[in-house]
């Protein structure tokens, strides 16, 4: 049975930093793609950074790029926010999808954690 359980999230100022975990169990990172996304209030969930984490392949969204960064320790996958901004406040979710095939889409995963609440005041 796959879990993935994120932790990290919470409350932060304006250009602050937070790092979320993914830690998961009953997949191999190595084995698929790893997918951050994050939902606002009032807004459709969008993807936020996708990883290949065998290969070291990845893409951020342009919201977030420069901001964020991924990394890992062996089962878990972090993101790390630098230079948060309001309009990164929302629940992040990791996801997970078997397979060596680049995915960015939310419904190509199958697998997803609870999420995280990341807000960021002004």
């Amino acid at each position: 049975q796959v879990q993935l359980v994120e932790s990290g999230g919470g409350l932060v100022q304006v250009g602050g930093s937070l790092r979320l975990s993914c830690a998961a169990s009953g997949f191999t990172l190595d084995d698929g793609t790893i997918g951050w996304f994050r939902q606002a209030p009032g807004k459709e969930r969008e993807e936020v950074a996708c990883i290949l984490p065998k290969f070291g392949t990845q893409s951020y969204a342009d919201a977030v790029k420069g901001r964020f960064t991924w990394s890992r320790d062996k089962n878990t996958v972090y993101l790390q926010m630098n230079n948060l901004k309001s309009e990164d406040t929302a629940i992040y979710y990791c996801a997970a999808v078997r397979g060596q095939q680049f995915m960015c889409l939310s419904a190509q995963y199958p697998y997803w954690g609870q999420g995280t609440q990341v807000t960021v005041s002004s």
